[in-house]
């Protein structure tokens, strides 16, 4: 199967829909996939469902789907750094399920591995389990967690092969990797793409079984969250 497209538009034709649940990998503003976010801002899809770690910030990553009013609902952990955010959510334009970290991931790690949901103590007694079943084991209390399973997911690797076995580079692969799992298709953005053979099979973090399709992204632009600098002395 050839697996890598010229483009971001290419390797996502077909695969859009207004209403669909989108699971995007990356942590910050390290490890997203920009041109298939670029590809999803342009191609105009909205109602969306994004589950990811983070928003982006204003303007840039995720944040850009935010700004086009295209993400009707963010199942997320962290957003504190995209004033938009704030600014839809206060304002009763956006919906939001915070979810805690540790918990986003296992929720997506369970879906793609088939599990439909898990017990997990975090979160217990706050208002991240109103709503939710309630199990004693052992004594204690857990709250039962929805894995999540997506329509799409769209992830960013450092390095692949031809037959979509991937690298992710640090922390880049905090997400990226139970993302990619959680979606029916997975389109993936890489840095690089060596012959089918080049990786060591030892550090090959994603096999290329999950990747459907696959676009060659860079150059990247690094780009800084916070720069926090110090006055000379």
């Amino acid at each position: 199967m050839q697996k890598l497209y010229v483009d971001a538009a290419a390797a996502l034709d077909g695969l859009l829909f207004d209403g669909m649940t989108i699971c995007a990998g990356g942590f910050g503003l390290c490890g997203i996939p920009e041109r298939l976010i670029d590809a999803i801002e342009a191609a105009g899809t909205r109602d969306l469902t994004i589950a990811s770690n983070n928003a982006g910030i204003d303007g840039v990553g995720l944040g850009k789907l935010l700004r086009s009013r295209q993400v009707k609902k963010m199942i997320s952990s962290y957003v504190g750094e995209n004033k938009e955010f704030e600014r839809q959510y206060l304002s009763g334009e956006l919906e939001v399920e915070f979810c805690p970290q540790g918990t986003l991931a296992e929720r997506c790690r369970a879906g793609g591995a088939g599990i439909p949901g898990f017990y997990t103590k975090t979160g217990v007694g706050t208002q991240v389990a109103e709503g939710k079943e309630v199990k004693s084991f052992d004594g204690e209390d857990y709250i039962l967690e929805r894995g999540i399973r997506a329509d799409l997911s769209i992830i960013k690797g450092w390095k692949a092969d031809e037959a979509g076995n991937l690298i992710f580079r640090k922390t880049a692969r905090n997400f990226n990797q139970p993302m990619a799992t959680a979606g029916r298709i997975c389109v993936a953005e890489v840095e690089e793409v060596v012959p089918v053979g080049s990786l060591d099979p030892d550090q090959i973090h994603l096999p290329g079984i999950y990747v459907k399709r696959m676009i060659v992204g860079a150059p990247y632009e690094k780009k800084i969250e916070f720069r926090t600098v110090r006055e000379r002395a």
